[in-house]
């Protein structure tokens, strides 16, 4: 004998049980009295992505929502409560609860609609959603990329105030929840709740839940990415310090690949980051970076320079042979060194009256001048001038103090660096 199938009523009979018919559920429960509390509690599945450039997160999360509509309360023997889905949603009240600056959201639909509803025989009602939600994080960029974000995802409802719809936690910081989720670029310090109010001129204040979360980004990457590459090309600058000063060719075309390498660098970074009005951590050491290349390349400026200069006054005095060619040597690959040319001292000129008579008033003049007593402070005799000629006349020994002052100074700016943003 064939059965009949029962199904085919249970909706009607399920309508029926909770009167659904016999309520207007376009108002609120209690309406015209205190606000009903709703208590939420969130499980956060994954965060999907964080992006630095349009500073927003991309969030999945099981929002659940719990209040009372004794319109729904209905009698049962076993104190069981019931499960509809999505179908079942859309004829009752439920909060309107929306995500403050959100830029997209959706809920699952796969293969259903990702809504539950269970109602209890006293009325109390759990009604839960998956959500996927991508919402505006504000964050700072003045550390990065040895910084940490702090973003919230907000809650609130739409249409109720808080004389209508009180918006609280469920159990207090037990109802955050988190599964475990791994970020390649972040690592998650702090997941918490909090409370607050907003105010809008026009409609009121509204109770408004927080979904804080502390991001601290891994500083590996961008060890191997930027930071390394960057060390390596400064290094490699200083290169040119041992090269010989007259390999022209050697020192300038090193000097002129690491100023273009560190431009690529900078231009790398930045075309993955926001334009930010201020400057950021990474930009203060890519240009300081940059700066002590630019100053090697021109350290072999000056050193060129004063070389040519001291060159042409060996030329011009007669210390170089005459067939000797100044631009062949400074053009030369690095194997002329200076006792390469046969510098042959001046000739003794002969003595004239007039000399002679310099002589005697030079040494007149000298035993004039008493000399100095005790307490007497002598005048310097070493001038800025003199000092610069000297430097021209040893223009290798700019190398020489380059190969230990550029090392140590960059090695300090690195100290000061990491002991500020680290």
């Amino acid at each position: 004998m064939k059965k009949s199938d029962s199904t085919k009523s249970l909706l009607i009979k399920s309508e029926q049980l909770l009167r659904i018919e016999d309520h207007d559920f376009a108002m609120r429960p209690g309406f015209g009295g205190a606000a009903i509390p709703v208590g939420i509690d969130v499980q956060v599945e994954s965060i999907d992505s964080i992006s630095e450039v349009n500073m927003d997160f991309t969030m999945t999360l099981y929002l659940r929502h719990y209040w009372q509509d004794d319109r729904l309360a209905f009698p049962s023997s076993s104190k069981k409560s019931r499960t509809f889905d999505a179908r079942l949603v859309k004829k009752i009240w439920v909060p309107d609860v929306f995500f403050v600056h959100s830029k997209r959201s959706f809920i699952h639909d796969t293969t259903m609609e990702n809504i539950m509803l269970r109602v209890y025989p006293d009325g109390n009602i759990l009604y839960s959603v998956r959500i996927t939600v991508t919402a505006l994080c504000a964050m700072d960029f003045s550390s990065f990329p040895l910084d940490t974000q702090k973003c919230s995802l907000e809650l609130e409802s739409y249409a109720y105030n808080e004389n209508d719809l009180m918006l609280y936690w469920k159990n207090g910081n037990d109802s955050l929840r988190t599964d475990e989720i791994v970020l390649s670029q972040f690592f998650i310090e702090e997941f918490h709740p909090s409370y607050g109010l907003a105010f809008y001129s026009s409609t009121g204040w509204y109770n408004r839940l927080y979904i804080n979360f502390i991001l601290r980004r891994h500083i590996f990457f961008f060890m191997l990415q930027t930071y390394f590459p960057t060390m390596l090309m400064v290094m490699l600058s200083w290169v040119s310090f041992w090269i010989d000063r007259r390999a022209v060719p050697a020192r300038v075309s090193l000097g002129i690949t690491t100023v273009l390498t560190m431009s690529t660098i900078i231009t790398g970074v930045s075309a993955s980051m926001p334009q930010v009005s201020y400057v950021k951590a990474v930009d203060i050491y890519l240009w300081a970076s940059f700066l002590f290349v630019f100053l090697s390349v021109i350290e072999y400026a000056a050193v060129n320079y004063f070389t040519t200069v001291e060159e042409m006054k060996k030329l011009k005095g007669g210390k170089i042979p005459a067939d000797f060619n100044a631009t062949q040597t400074m053009a030369f690959d690095g194997c002329y060194h200076d006792n390469d040319i046969d510098l042959t001292p001046f000739p003794e000129l002969p003595s004239t009256p007039n000399t002679e008579r310099s002589r005697t008033a030079t040494s007149r003049n000298s035993a004039a001048e008493p000399p100095p007593t005790e307490g007497t402070r002598l005048r310097r005799k070493k001038s800025i001038k003199h000092n610069l000629s000297f430097i021209m006349s040893n223009s290798y020994m700019i190398d020489s103090y380059s190969r230990v002052i550029f090392p140590m100074t960059y090695l300090l700016f690195n100290i000061i660096y990491w002991s500020l943003y680290s």
